[in-house]
């Protein structure tokens, strides 16, 4: 096959896409490497504008001074718990919900449908759902933080989205006609065929029950049962007080530089762990992501 030869608009076109494209990457990258640069560098060489590509002073006073913290392990600890144990619970109601939703013949599914959508723009506020969660017996316990938001609406519309397009009736039929049960069909033929939304849904749990704060801040009183964003939120917070508290002026520049180490050392400290999960979703997280696109 011959070369396509491309047109001066063409490469002018193409050069300005590459263009565009690098600088969006660098926009978006570059914050993002700065704070693993500055995390590592010495403060002062931080706050005077020194550091910018490489980092220079390398210290790891910050990360010291964070995983000093008594409760920094069993915050980790609490919050891959509530990770792991919440995103199982959240996928299987999630993808079971999804898929019932989905088959024609449930007896009223758009009304089922309709009070799972009203969830999404009315509820009762914060001191009931408050009095609620005390009435049932879940305030400072573990379930707390895993069983009020067991579902989210708005993942079971993608799921179900998904298996109305990728799950044909055909195929439900030909399993029928094959002496193929409900149950059956759902785990040996739906499942295998749904790693895609399979793969985003538990990103989407996972990062939300990795990054929960407000919930564990209301409910929660136990320091023993902590996720690791408190824990964070109280190490800057008492850093910051001690940074007040100082007297003179060496000591007080030397705990405000190191208040900067410790913010930039808490974003990575945070961020990692829920980075390390993507690559192991990546192949059926970009196909997931498309759910619900225009095909052409």
């Amino acid at each position: 096959m011959a070369k396509t030869k491309l047109t001066r608009q063409d490469k002018i076109l193409t050069f300005g896409v590459f263009s565009f494209l690098t600088f969006a990457v660098i926009v978006v990258a570059y914050p993002l490497y700065f704070v693993v640069i500055a995390s590592i560098s010495d403060p002062l060489v931080v706050n005077t504008g020194k550091v910018w590509i490489i980092p220079r002073g390398i210290t790891f006073g910050g990360y010291a001074k964070i995983f000093q913290h008594k409760d920094i392990l069993r915050a980790y600890r609490n919050s891959f718990l509530y990770m792991v144990t919440g995103t199982t619970l959240n996928l299987a109601l999630t993808i079971s919900a999804a898929y019932a939703l989905s088959r024609k013949d449930l007896i009223g599914r758009n009304l089922f449908m309709g009070i799972l959508t009203f969830t999404m723009f009315f509820t009762g506020g914060l001191i009931p759902l408050f009095l609620l969660i005390r009435g049932l017996g879940l305030y400072d316990t573990f379930l707390v933080m895993i069983l009020p938001n067991a579902v989210s609406v708005f993942n079971v519309i993608i799921a179900r989205t998904f298996f109305q397009s990728n799950v044909p009736q055909e195929l439900l039929d030909a399993a029928v006609m094959d002496g193929c049960s409900d149950f059956r069909f759902f785990f040996s033929i739906v499942l295998p065929l749904s790693g895609a939304i399979i793969a985003v849904l538990m990103v989407f749990y996972a990062v939300g029950h990795w990054n929960s704060f407000f919930n564990a801040l209301i409910f929660l009183k136990s320091r023993e049962r902590f996720p690791l964003q408190i824990i964070l939120r109280d190490i800057l917070i008492q850093n910051q007080f001690q940074e007040e508290m100082e007297v003179t002026d060496e000591n007080a520049v030397m705990a405000m530089m190191l208040a900067e180490s410790i913010k930039y050392g808490i974003i990575i400290v945070a961020s990692v762990p829920v980075l390390l999960l993507y690559p192991f979703v990546q192949k059926h997280y970009v196909r997931g992501v498309m759910v619900g696109a225009i095909k052409g």
